[in-house]
């Protein structure tokens, strides 16, 4: 069938960016010359055929006069298959209809020859290859990112020093994590670290934190004036327990 190839191109754009090339309702609605309102020809056309499979809905802008100036006005749209725009060329029944539907049919012979679906096949793998890419410069980002804190809790899981909360809040401000020795213990007590008790246990390690072997209890033995002696116990953060928690803050960061 003869039919006038630049012609039908000019008033049916086809969009290859999708997996199947698709082409716009109103496009073809106008193309086919038809006289009845768009929705209303779309709705009758459109009985038989699957949403978001055969079609999806899609708005697009078109200029306007208004005033004097350019406005631009949204109209509804569908992006039809080329199946599907065959199919309601076929329906249409007229001379217009078969040359369209003809050119439809020209259009899925060449993007099926061996030539295409090589170039389509180039063109997906080289989307996948820089996706990859895309998603090894954010894993070496990230690794990059987080190599200093690993390298830091590693390095304090081999000390042998214990420290005190403060301490270990000071160390924590360094490295990023936004505390400081009374939040610390507000939250050491508030997941079970520490007692919450008021009393003489007071802050003192929890039976749960003393197995994980994350703290010390420091002991002094104070003179006082009168010749009695009162001890001191003070909590501290051992080597274990440092690397404990600043992988623990530092993961939440």
């Amino acid at each position: 069938m003869n039919y006038n190839v630049n012609e039908i191109r000019d008033l049916i754009a086809v969009n290859y960016e999708a997996e199947q090339p698709t082409v716009s309702a109103r496009d073809l609605h106008g193309a086919l010359g038809i006289n009845k309102r768009f929705s209303a020809w779309f709705e009758s056309n459109s009985q038989g055929f699957v949403e978001n499979e055969d079609y999806t809905s899609v708005l697009t802008g078109t200029e306007v006069q208004n005033n004097g100036g350019i406005q631009i006005r949204e109209l509804q749209d569908y992006k039809m298959s080329v199946d599907m725009a065959k199919h309601i060329c076929l329906m249409s029944k007229t001379e217009k209809g078969k040359q369209i539907r003809q050119y439809f049919l020209d259009l899925e012979k060449a993007w099926n020859t061996p030539e295409q679906v090589f170039a389509r096949a180039l063109k997906m793998a080289d989307k996948t290859i820089d996706k990859l890419k895309s998603d090894n410069a954010m894993l070496i980002e990230d690794n990059e990112r987080m190599k200093p804190k690993e390298i830091f809790a590693d390095a304090v899981s081999t000390s042998d020093t214990s420290i005190l909360v403060g301490e270990l809040a000071k160390i924590l401000k360094q490295n990023g994590v936004q505390t400081g020795q009374n939040k610390l213990f507000g939250w050491l007590r508030d997941n079970g670290y520490l007692i919450k008790r008021k009393g003489s246990d007071w802050n003192m390690p929890t039976q749960k934190a003393m197995d994980m072997d994350l703290f010390e209890i420091k002991e002094t033995v104070i003179n006082n004036p009168n010749g009695s002696t009162k001890i001191s116990k003070t909590t501290k953060v051992t080597g274990k327990g440092q690397q404990y928690f600043i992988n623990k803050l530092l993961a939440a960061m």
